[in-house]
């Protein structure tokens, strides 16, 4: 199969969590640990860091991987979904897995995958780590993709792990509080292995210190640590919290040493090492248009008060969602003065746009449908001054189609 080929097999013969929902996943490990076993234990041959969290985990994943870049180490990166093209999935110091590695590995291995009907998302783990390990690499930053004690990746045995914060998102699947959410994600916490909370929260604190008290772990909530003051290239000011927790997390490293100027360094240059988008991403000045991945309460409640802080005449907002979120409570922390263009992303997960337009009116938000994210955004752009400013967000899969 050519590279798309194999692509196409994987999102259609397989299901993924991202385009499908809740019926692409598979709440246990056996699977991931069988093709593990069969692939010869990939993760064990190299070191690794955990990322859990609501909230910025894959903006401190690429930290983490920038910083360790800089101490001169080679660095496997494990993040989803992707923006653009799979192998933003996995990256050693910032370059993409090649084409040929994904074919071959898939070609390699389909029988196996079909037989025990693999999700793409343990398909795609085994892969990844396959890679780190026939490459060599010194350390893993690997992201959680769904909560944590069942996600596929929680088969490493990490040097420390990071939890970045705790929201009300995917609640259908983890809980529907923040108390049972935690529960989930505290499941990368390793017995022995140090764990970073990046944010400290009433209604969670409780449940991370018993389970690392359980487990002998050292905990170590970083907003209550005295740091240094770091800037990083990531703007934004929620980046504020995921530096904290990334900074306190690489202060757990016991086996590699990291030196304060690679942290300095890292945290400033982490989309030139890593090439993460989509994170209070400006994608043209005059008018001022800036796109972010924030899809759920907790990450949206930081971005909209910063979109409402940039200097502007008017504000367009380009929004669109999946429809398993809570939407009415999300669209709360909208601007009522904003200029509305509701869009839906190109994923079967996508709300319709004439409902997400009911739900907006219902809370004072006026604007028109447009068929496509990129219609929506031409009208914004038609219809915006220099002096504007033109938000595109509301869901991963919106930004995906214009950065």
């Amino acid at each position: 199969m050519t590279y798309k080929e194999t692509l196409d097999w994987m999102f259609s013969q397989l299901p993924m969590y991202q385009q499908k929902g809740i019926v692409a996943l598979n709440a246990k490990l056996d699977n991931i640990i069988q093709f593990s076993g069969y692939l010869g234990n990939p993760e064990l041959k190299f070191k690794s860091i955990h990322i859990a969290g609501t909230n910025g985990k894959g903006s401190s994943s690429h930290m983490l991987a920038s910083i360790l870049q800089e101490e001169g180490y080679k660095v496997g990166l494990y993040t989803s979904p992707h923006l653009k093209d799979f192998r933003e999935r996995i990256k050693i110091n910032g370059k993409e897995v090649d084409k040929d590695f994904v074919k071959d590995f898939i070609a390699k291995h389909r029988t196996f995958l079909e037989y025990h009907k693999l999700s793409f998302f343990e398909m795609t783990v085994g892969m990844a780590f396959t890679y780190f390990a026939e490459e060599k690499i010194d350390i893993a930053v690997v992201e959680v993709g769904l909560g944590g004690r069942l996600d596929s990746t929680n088969i490493i045995a990490p040097e420390v792990s990071l939890i970045t914060n705790i929201g009300l998102d995917h609640t259908h699947i983890l809980g529907d509080t923040l108390e049972k959410i935690a529960l989930e994600k505290a499941g990368i916490i390793k017995p022995g292995v140090p764990v970073v909370i990046s944010e400290r929260q009433p209604e969670t604190e409780t449940i991370f210190t018993l389970i690392a008290k359980q487990l002998r772990s050292k905990i170590v909530f970083a907003d209550t640590l005295d740091q240094l003051e770091y800037t990083t290239d990531l703007l934004g000011d929620y980046q504020q919290n995921n530096m904290r927790g990334v900074v306190a997390t690489i202060q757990q490293l016991e086996h590699l040493k990291v030196s304060e100027k690679a942290i300095s360094y890292g945290l400033k240059k982490v989309v030139a090492n890593t090439g993460l988008m989509g994170r209070w991403q400006i994608l043209q000045r005059d008018p001022l248009v800036v796109c972010d991945t924030a899809h759920n309460k907790e990450g949206l409640q930081w971005v909209i008060p910063q979109v409402a802080k940039q200097p502007h005449k008017n504000l367009h907002m380009v929004l669109g969602f999946v429809n398993d979120k809570d939407i009415k409570g999300v669209l709360k922390l909208f601007p009522k003065n904003a200029h509305y263009y509701f869009v839906r992303p190109n994923i079967s997960r996508g709300l319709d746009v004439d409902s997400l337009h009911r739900l907006a009116e219902e809370e004072g938000l006026k604007g028109r449908t447009y068929t496509s994210v990129k219609k929506g955004l031409k009208k914004a752009l038609a219809n915006a001054s220099k002096d504007d400013v033109v938000y595109v967000g509301g869901s991963t899969f919106v930004v995906a189609e214009v950065v």
